[in-house]
């Protein structure tokens, strides 16, 4: 088993003791995103939709520095504060997983780190 320790600076810094993702053999899993901008570490909130593409832009962010891009995703898993977003949540994923869609889930939870509106994590594989 090869495990690897993924970075880079085009997505945040981990705001805890967790790596951006892990790579073992040729199964990425990337941590729990939220809208954070990597340069300035301010929050990307001004609505749900921006939220989510600020979510899937470092995601995108992280995937690339592995070698992977969304077509590789496996999974995702996404905590979203009010169920009442799922739609534009759900419009705004849409954008990035145009065809052949990875499997998920979608979770309500009461709170996220910072106080964010959603979080989406992933698991990719490549061939």
């Amino acid at each position: 088993m090869a495990k690897k320790i993924v970075y880079t600076d085009a997505a945040p810094k981990p705001i805890g003791p967790y790596s951006q993702a892990v790579q073992v053999n040729k199964t990425l899993y990337v941590s729990g995103q939220i809208a954070l901008d990597p340069f300035t570490g301010e929050l990307i909130n001004e609505n749900i939709t921006e939220e989510t593409h600020a979510v899937m832009k470092n995601l995108d962010a992280i995937l690339q520095a592995a070698g992977f891009t969304f077509l590789d995703v496996t999974k995702c898993t996404i905590f979203i504060r009010n169920m009442e977003d799922f739609g534009a949540i759900n419009e705004a994923y849409g954008y990035y997983f145009r065809s052949d869609p990875p499997a998920r889930e979608t979770v309500e939870v009461s709170r996220l780190p910072k106080n964010v509106q959603v979080e989406i994590s992933c698991i990719a594989v490549k061939d």
